[in-house]
């Protein structure tokens, strides 16, 4: 009979030990069902950002006659991983022309201290946190246009993260540039692609943004 007690008592214990096993599961499971799906959306950084860049179409060094511009390719993979707003400054004047006739226009702006007029504006200014520049390199820096755009807005207490296209220049004078102009403005590691590797380059757009923490 103690037996049998002993016996019963163990039986109860482990259907008592199952059930609440059971339903500590069951609750995970509905607790987990219940949360909301996290967001894939890549954005590590805080506060909104803006692409703002200029980019040169028709007739280039290296590539040839493109319809859509170097500059404007890195600023669109941008644009598409970081969800970022985006501006192109887009002088009044044209720059339809030759590549040869560009660069004596280019530099004759550049030796008179041209500042081109732009279409368009930049009604939120205030709303954004970050500000990606970009550019292709005109005699070392960015095309004169730029610094109409410059003289306009104020950057300084943003994040700046400048991105160029190049034929051999690099960022140019590009980052300094900027830093006089934007003594109070933060300033993350910039991106310098060569033009002929621009439709080529969205992996390496993707890995500088995501060491940059987007």
């Amino acid at each position: 009979m103690k037996i049998f007690k002993t016996l019963m008592i163990t039986a109860v214990g482990m259907l008592l030990s199952t059930s609440c096993n059971a339903s500590s599961d069951n609750k995970t499971a509905n607790d987990a069902a219940s949360e909301p799906a996290k967001e894939s959306t890549v954005s590590a950084k805080e506060g909104k950002a803006l692409i703002i860049y200029f980019s040169h179409a028709g007739e280039n060094y290296a590539v040839g006659n493109i319809e859509v511009g170097n500059t404007k390719i890195i600023a669109d993979y941008i644009k598409e991983y970081t969800g970022a707003d985006q501006f192109e400054v887009v002088a009044e004047k044209s720059y339809d022309m030759s590549y040869n006739e560009l660069i004596k226009v280019a530099q004759e702006e550049q030796r008179k201290g041209e500042k081109p007029a732009f279409k368009g504006s930049v009604n939120n200014m205030d709303d954004y946190d970050t500000v990606f520049i970009g550019t292709p390199i005109w005699w070392g820096t960015f095309p004169q246009v730029m610094f109409t755009f410059f003289d306009k807005y104020d950057l300084n207490g943003k994040t700046i993260i400048p991105f160029t296209t190049h034929e051999g220049s690099g960022l140019g004078s590009v980052v300094n540039d900027l830093k006089k102009l934007y003594p109070n403005a933060s300033f993350e590691k910039a991106l310098a692609t060569k033009g002929t590797e621009a439709r080529t380059g969205k992996d390496r757009v993707i890995k500088w943004l995501t060491e940059l923490g987007f």
